[in-house]
């Protein structure tokens, strides 16, 4: 199970709250009426609950503070700017939101390094975003590691032509296709793949029904019966409720499991939940405040670690 990781990176927020520089395109984001204060302390209860989760299941999380220096409301979903490899490579990403963009920062990756994780090579996309083009790291790409696939569904923070180059440099087979969602009757790209669909070792969870095109469907299909993954459908519906947005990590005793949010794993059938656990084990959290004002839930808060170590860890 090398191909997934039990190290994640996750960013404890200061100032989260619904950011209305991504709400242009993340319809998942709904506005709130509560006190900025009341929802940044909200969300973090809700963080810090996961990370007691993932830390009892032998799932060993690195915790970097956020500060005020920036206006950064969405600094609790790493995964969108940054993405780890084993051979020592970063991949760091071109955001839509100009707020977004002041994530990143290289004392993150010191607190990686520090960690005993060694960076060899950073591969950066950002000078695009002068241009106008984004590619939100492991939000808009889903990797299989293992079959060096990359699975990328278009939008306005997922350029095609990016995420060709980046398949060409990480060396995955790119599988593309449009997903949509229904906002007031319209069809709409659903901003993110990661909120349609996640990739585990043996099984797809993915929303067919958002996926219009009958022949990106079928090639999507194809691909993941070829590497043989058993494929467990979702609902409209049960992305709404963030049932897409699931990450399997492994506990130091490499055991497997499955993370989501408390409100992913209420909207799942019994017979979802038993196709599910026949992979993996479920660990969900309730994160409520972090699905309705960011947009994003469990997957997005938690960057993928598969760094080599120092010689002395």
């Amino acid at each position: 199970m090398s191909h997934i990781t039990n190290t994640v990176l996750m960013i404890r927020p200061v100032q989260f709250r619904m950011n209305e520089q991504t709400a242009v395109n993340n319809f998942y984001q709904k506005n709130s009426d509560t006190l900025p204060e009341t929802v940044n302390a909200k969300a973090t209860q809700e963080f810090d609950s996961m990370v007691e989760k993932l830390r009892n299941a032998n799932i060993q999380v690195i915790v970097v503070q956020d500060t005020k220096e920036f206006d950064t409301p969405d600094s609790i979903f790493p995964n969108n700017w940054i993405s780890f490899h084993k051979n020592g490579t970063i991949g760091l990403y071109p955001m839509f939101a100009k707020n977004r963009r002041l994530e990143r920062k290289d004392s993150i990756l010191e607190a990686v390094e520090a960690e005993g994780f060694v960076i060899e090579t950073v591969v950066d996309y950002t000078e695009a975003e002068t241009d106008g083009f984004y590619l939100e790291g492991t939000g808009s790409i889903l990797l299989d590691r293992e079959n060096h696939k990359a699975y990328c569904a278009l939008s306005a923070r997922a350029d095609e032509e990016l995420f060709i180059e980046f398949c060409e440099d990480f060396e995955y087979t790119p599988v593309v296709f449009s997903a949509y969602q229904t906002v007031n009757d319209k069809r709409e790209l659903i901003y993110h793949t990661n909120v349609m669909m996640c990739l585990g070792t043996t099984f797809a969870v993915v929303c067919l029904a958002s996926i219009d095109d009958k022949k990106e469907r079928k090639n999507l299909l194809k691909h993941l019966h070829q590497d043989g993954k058993k494929i467990i459908e979702i609902s409209e519906d049960q992305v709404n409720n963030f049932a897409g947005n699931m990450l399997q990590l492994k506990g130091t005793d490499n055991r497997s499991y499955l993370v989501m949010s408390q409100s992913a794993l209420d909207s799942l059938r019994p017979s979802q939940v038993q196709l599910l656990e026949a992979h993996a084990t479920i660990l969900s959290s309730p994160l409520d405040t972090i699905e309705t004002c960011g947009g994003g839930s469990a997957r997005c808060m938690m960057a993928e670690v598969f760094l080599p170590k120092t010689a002395s860890n």
